[in-house]
């Protein structure tokens, strides 16, 4: 669940790089004169100019994210992840760079952090305690004065007071400044550092993890407690039947995709 934020209304995926703004107009379905944020800062140039929000339309906003959980609950969903990662509303608020309020939701760790733990407890209030709850953060601007992996300890030991079972530990996205030190699991560390620091809250690794030998690596040495693929899932929709091919497990393939199994001493074509 989550809103985009400053980073609302812009072009769909499918046509980045086409043209020189990342604005939507209104004839394309975009609403360019009601983008909102914590604070009047544009991502970058390409962005539309959010306009900052009133305590109103925070309130507005915090019930939204509750009634959205409840909602996703009801239609049978069997977790619920808070989108507070990457430069979208809820990290805006969380990170510095991008919350200049001046009122009780910016300013100091506490202010920044409220509007998550109040959306987190709400949700929590309606939510089966058997159902999980995931936030998803950015551990890290990677710019200097922002967002840091001791915030998103700090954070994390709030969020597991307020009912949080899981933080999936990925970075960036919330300022163009930013410099990620790009290589294969990158990020592991920041799941790493939850894990450890912060007794009783699982967490996940995710980024620039496409092997099966480094995702098996980072759970079965205590890095995380799961591996999220996403961009590897979009180049291989089949990668858990190569990942275990590779590994030499056995797996249980649909039926009507059987007979496309690789031989291994499980299988007989």
């Amino acid at each position: 669940i989550g809103h985009g934020g400053r980073k609302g209304s812009t072009i769909p995926l499918q046509l980045y790089g086409t043209r020189d703004s990342m604005r939507s107009t209104v004839e394309e379905g975009g609403w360019p004169d009601n983008v909102y944020g914590p604070s009047a800062i544009a991502y970058d140039d390409l962005h539309n100019m959010p306009k900052e929000m009133t305590i109103d339309q925070i309130d507005i906003v915090r019930q939204a994210f509750i009634d959205g959980a409840r909602r996703a609950d009801q239609a049978g969903f069997d977790v619920i992840e808070i989108h507070s990662a990457h430069g979208y509303l809820m990290f805006e608020f969380l990170s510095p760079l991008s919350n200049h309020r001046t009122d009780n939701y910016g300013g100091s760790f506490e202010n920044r952090t409220r509007l998550l733990l109040e959306i987190v407890r709400g949700i929590r209030e309606i939510l089966p305690q058997n159902k999980p709850l995931f936030v998803r953060i950015s551990s890290t601007d990677w710019v200097e004065g922002g967002w840091t992996g001791d915030d998103t300890v700090n954070l994390s030991k709030l969020l597991l007071d307020a009912g949080v079972d899981f933080i999936d530990c990925s970075s960036a996205g919330n300022d163009p400044r930013q410099k990620i030190p790009l290589s294969p699991g990158y990020q592991v560390q920041f799941a790493e550092r939850v894990k450890k620091e912060v007794p009783g809250m699982l967490s996940g690794a995710v980024g620039l993890i496409t092997t099966s030998e480094l995702a098996g690596k980072v759970v079965e040495d205590g890095s995380a407690d799961a591996v999220f693929l996403g961009r590897e899932f979009l180049r291989n929709p089949s990668y858990v039947y190569s990942a275990a091919h590779e590994m030499g497990i056995n797996i249980k393939w649909n039926n009507q995709y059987e007979r496309g199994r690789q031989k291994t001493k499980y299988s007989f074509v």
